[in-house]
């Protein structure tokens, strides 16, 4: 991965840009399924097929497919797609994160693809975040409407991924193993985790879950925040940086979270002189309370604006690994002990824009929104905090 992607006006290191591009590539989904599946001893088969549902699907199925060469049939559901994957599998591109009608089409699409495999056929499952939303299969009684009205208001009001998907279910019956029910084939799915605690129930609302099934369905986490964090330790370490990893289970409202981060970063740039990368990794949740524009990680960042004020040679960098946060074009932002005064200077208050959910705005007049574009991976969110 080119560490410039995630170069901005205040993120200019190279060893810094170094630890994200290793974080990230250390949980690229291609990699990781190769890894399993060359090493995996796979269950009597007569045909294999391969179904992918996720943001990173894509990658993930291909890589199957890679290593699987003699595989029947596949299909991809995801929310970018690139071109000429269409060669390889059907491709479907969906609605997220509210389900749309593309969701329903990929249900449905999904539900058949698996309901004519037999007993001695494999499937095998490439499972990753954003699933919940991009495919369904609402139960009865429930309309598409129902289910968008509930996840627009989950979302808004800081619920966690969690609590929300635990509603998905209810509602879906694609979910909460609905997928794996409505085939008769072995079933292995290997998931990329984008949930704190690696919960299969909630990754992707648990698409292939289901106890009762017994040893007919194997489920297996391939990758997840932990190794993200651990190679970006690695990384900085060799960088020259003293490094730590406080958590890979940050959780929180993002403007708490931003805030403790930055004290505890303000505190540590003055405890130390050499350099230090403290490593966080997690989800926090925004609970919206103005019309802005933002993410997560962009308002958790704004959040730490102004306890950074004049401090010097300190970063602080809040990430998703997706490429992703929230509806906007950027997948976090960076900031350190000048960013108040910079906004200042153009009219912009770090309070102000906090108050309603504006950090887009801020941190785009400081170029300091981080646009790496589409990671192809999905693991949660990353946070450094630097000591330059």
């Amino acid at each position: 991965m080119d560490a410039n992607r995630f170069r901005t006006h205040t993120l200019q290191d190279r060893r810094v840009l170094g630890i994200l591009a290793a974080a990230l590539e250390a949980v690229e989904p291609g990699k990781i399924v190769r890894d399993f599946l060359t090493t995996a001893a796979l269950p009597p088969h007569k045909r294999i097929y391969l179904l992918g549902i996720g943001k990173a699907a894509e990658p993930m199925t291909l890589a199957a497919a890679g290593i699987l060469t003699h595989f029947t049939d596949a299909l991809i559901i995801t929310k970018h797609a690139s071109p000429g994957t269409s060669e390889r599998a059907a491709v479907i591109e969906s609605g997220h994160p509210v389900p749309d009608a593309r969701s329903l089409a990929a249900g449905r699409a999904a539900l058949e693809f698996v309901s004519r495999l037999n007993e001695d056929d494999l499937l095998i499952c490439l499972i990753s975040g954003g699933g919940s939303a991009l495919v369904a299969a609402p139960r009865d009684g429930v309309a598409l409407e129902d289910i968008q009205s509930a996840t627009s208001s989950l979302l808004a009001s800081g619920a966690t991924i969690h609590e929300i998907n635990i509603i998905r279910r209810q509602l879906d019956r694609i979910k909460g193993g609905g997928l794996a029910r409505a085939t008769k084939a072995q079933v292995i799915s290997l998931i990329l985790s984008d949930v704190i605690g690696n919960s299969l129930e909630t990754i992707a609302s648990g698409l292939t879950i289901d106890s009762s099934l017994g040893t007919r369905v194997q489920n297996f986490i391939v990758g997840d925040i932990r190794i993200a964090a651990q190679a970006a330790r690695k990384q900085a370490e060799a960088n020259g940086f003293h490094s730590e990893i406080l958590s890979a289970e940050i959780q929180g409202e993002a403007r708490v979270i931003g805030l403790q981060f930055a004290k505890e970063l303000r505190e540590e740039r003055g405890g130390k002189q050499q350099p230090f990368c403290l490593i966080a990794g997690g989800e926090t949740t925004v609970t919206i309370k103005g019309n802005g524009k933002g993410g997560r990680n962009q308002e958790l960042a704004l959040a730490a604006v102004d306890e950074l004020s004049g401090v010097e040679n300190v970063l602080l960098i809040s990430l998703a690994t997706d490429g992703d946060d929230g509806p906007t074009d950027a997948a976090g932002a960076a900031a350190n002990g000048e960013s108040r005064q910079r906004a200042e200077r153009l009219g912009m208050f770090a309070a102000d824009h906090l108050s309603r959910n504006d950090a887009y705005p801020f941190f785009e007049s400081l170029s300091d929104l981080l646009k790496p574009g589409y990671s192809g991976t999905n693991v949660n969110d990353l946070i450094l905090l630097i000591g330059l």
